[in-house]
């Protein structure tokens, strides 16, 4: 009985909807037809190169932590103890750096408050006053401690180092974990080659800071050009060899010599870790010799 209702209703209610006269439903559809028809979805998905070994042998280093890997990509290339902890020594920075990034602004003013004297500085007076950037310079250039300590100073000390850590967490540097911003030993303070891997590949995307690490030499003044800094880039590789744009070295006698490298070549780029060195220039200058003469490259775009 309900049925004899239902399928009259529902044919009137039809018509009167898409009768084609002055219907407000029939006009939606007849003169808006674009709105109604499926339109092909076409996706142009960049495939990076992918890199292979021509010869499976290993260059000769003495770095006990290694992690090469094609940037674009970030396929490892070369690998040693790759998630073994090592002590980060000033490669610590990096993190620092990109700390102070996100709370300052480069044109912001720190007054220099306390004194650190212990390894490379860059000889900050107390009563000094100098912009964020200076610092970072002081940081990323010279490897500058004090200069690191006065960046977490002023934000408040222990807020900066959670911060810290909080910026591992995010790139996921699970076997990461910093307690000082300069890199000093402590028990605590562990990294890893393929956590220094991540850090480098988000630092060197931003271009602010890409710029600092990529300086040779660069002489800096506090805001009444009172007080002169001459820094000099301890990355002896800058200037050496075509290709390299710097990163971050470090050194502690619990460390060894660590250096993370940026470099370009034929282009293609790499990041390369080197971690616990007896000669960290060495190291990777015999890695990019390897680079040069025993990797290649497919592109899987053409193989379609």
């Amino acid at each position: 009985m309900k049925l004899r209702f239902v399928l009259p209703f529902i044919f009137y209610t039809l018509l009167f909807l898409f009768y084609p006269g002055d219907s407000y439903y029939f006009h939606i559809f007849a003169y808006n037809r674009h709105l109604f028809t499926q339109k092909e979805v076409t996706t142009n998905l960049k495939i990076n190169p992918i890199p292979y070994l021509k010869l499976p042998y290993f260059p000769e280093i003495s770095a006990q932590g290694v992690y090469v890997v094609d940037l674009p990509s970030f396929t490892p290339i070369l690998e040693r103890n790759s998630h073994e902890k090592f002590y980060p020594a000033s490669t610590t920075k990096i993190i620092t750096a990109m700390v102070a990034y996100d709370i300052y602004k480069p044109d912001d003013i720190i007054t220099i408050k306390r004194i650190i004297n212990d390894g490379q500085i860059m000889g900050l007076v107390p009563g000094e006053k100098i912009t964020v950037e200076n610092l970072l310079y002081g940081i990323l250039v010279h490897s500058a401690n004090d200069a690191a300590y006065a960046l977490a100073d002023n934000f408040g000390y222990n807020n900066f180092i959670k911060l810290m850590n909080k910026k591992a967490q995010e790139l996921k540097m699970e076997k990461s974990y910093f307690v000082n911003p300069a890199g000093y030993d402590d028990e605590k303070q562990l990294t890893t080659p393929f956590d220094l891997a991540l850090a480098a590949r988000k630092f060197i995307a931003n271009k602010y800071l890409a710029k600092f690490v990529a300086t040779k030499e660069i002489i800096i003044s506090d805001v009444d050009f009172k007080i002169f800094h001459k820094l000099s880039n301890i990355n002896k590789l800058l200037g050496e060899i075509q290709g390299v744009g710097g990163l971050k070295t470090g050194y502690t006698e619990n460390a060894g010599e660590n250096l993370i490298s940026f470099y370009k070549k034929n282009n293609h780029q790499y990041i390369i870790v080197i971690l616990k060195s007896q000669n960290r220039f060495e190291d990777t200058k015999n890695i990019i010799n390897w680079i040069e003469t025993n990797i290649d490259y497919i592109n899987l775009q053409d193989t379609h």
